[in-house]
């Protein structure tokens, strides 16, 4: 399906990509089964397509407008125009958080379980000054409070998450969260000890290196799956609660040999590309030196179907990879997590009556412009 889909992605320019991903998520849902009732997925791609094109506007109303003016200020007090895109890409990162909150709101909205609709408040400017806030924090304090920002960001959006009428809480302190810094800090110590080693001429320079780029990668996805573990099973829906136990290192296994395996299948077609480029421009080398009748046979190639092939074999590169990605790295992580996802006391749920519909206007448009926030 991923590769049916893309092809047609491909074909139709990127438009079909909001179909593209409407089936996928449908696809993806309904093999998830919390408490063994299937995920419902229910969004409409022309949502998707009518706010990416309203977004569109809106995003280049905006940019061309803060643009014009930074630019006219940058140079009439620097002189130049350095100032004025360094300040152009700042103002767009408020943007790219509230993209983010709009794009799980659109999910949250056209997703249901046993029938019942979720929701997120309108909150998402909110949450993009809070993201501004936590981040500068982070920045200042070297990656310290990192837990914290992850915790107090999901807090914001877990608070105003509904399930039908009732609301999600989200327990518990950023402090829990520390731990799953472990793996980061021992890579710091292993890349301090390297450079000490390195600098003293002691030959353990190289192996802590190693070491420390090892538990720095490790490090970094067992922080994303301990905080989601930990999150997630600090948080209440009624007198019900979810119960979730992933591991780091079988994550990390799936990315890198999904990964690994998605580039080695990839490597073929790009292979190919590069022999059609090499053929063409070998082509018109021969044409330009006119080398007698045997280039003329060879010129009298059809160069444009040469050509063609070199820009097919261009997209399906693109093609192959989102597929593969979707086939050896997606999917079995999400398995992965689906599997070890439960719903501990589901009874507390038993009261919990239908939310009205969301309309969720230009679904996940800012999203989609953006580039952020609208994965699966």
């Amino acid at each position: 399906m991923a590769l049916r889909t893309g092809a047609l992605t491909v074909l139709t320019l990127g438009l079909y990509r909001f179909w593209m991903k409407t089936r996928l998520r449908r696809w993806y849902w309904s093999a998830i089964r919390p408490g063994g009732h299937p995920l419902e997925y229910v969004g409409d791609p022309w949502e998707k397509l009518l706010g990416f094109l309203v977004a569109v506007v809106i995003l280049a109303f905006y940019i061309g407008l803060v643009n014009l003016v930074l630019m006219f200020l940058s140079f009439s007090l620097f002189q130049g125009n350095a100032a004025a895109y360094a300040l152009s890409l700042l103002g767009v990162v408020p943007l790219w958080f509230y993209a983010q909150y709009r794009a799980r709101r659109y999910i949250l909205a056209r997703t249901r379980w046993r029938g019942l609709r979720f929701g997120l408040e309108p909150g998402a400017w909110g949450y993009a000054g809070r993201a501004l806030w936590h981040w500068l924090l982070t920045l200042l304090s070297l990656g310290l409070l990192w837990p914290r920002m992850t915790f107090w960001l999901e807090k914001y959006k877990a608070d105003r998450t509904f399930f039908g009428d009732e609301r999600m809480v989200q327990e518990g302190r950023w402090t829990m969260l520390l731990p799953a810094l472990r793996w980061i800090v021992l890579a710091l110590v292993l890349g301090l000890c390297a450079t000490a080693s390195l600098y003293s001429g002691l030959p353990l320079g190289a192996p802590l290196m190693v070491g420390a780029l090892v538990a720095g990668l490790y490090g970094l996805v067992y922080y994303r799956v301990e905080t989601l573990r930990r999150l997630t099973e600090h948080k209440r829906l009624g007198g019900a609660r979810l119960t979730f136990d992933p591991s780091a290192f079988r994550v990390m296994v799936i990315t890198g040999l999904g990964y690994l395996v998605t580039v080695v299948l990839v490597s073929v077609p790009l292979a190919l590309l590069g022999a059609a480029l090499l053929g063409v421009q070998a082509l018109a080398l021969i044409d330009e030196l006119e080398l007698g009748e045997a280039a003329t046979l060879l010129t009298g190639l059809p160069d444009a179907a040469l050509i063609a092939l070199s820009v097919a074999l261009y997209f399906s590169i693109f093609l192959l990879w989102g597929a593969f990605r979707q086939v050896f790295v997606t999917l079995p992580i999400l398995r992965h997590y689906a599997l070890h996802l439960g719903v501990a006391e589901p009874q507390g749920l038993s009261a919990v009556r239908q939310r009205p519909r969301d309309e969720a206007h230009q679904a996940e448009g800012f999203a989609e412009a953006l580039d952020v926030g609208a994965s699966l």
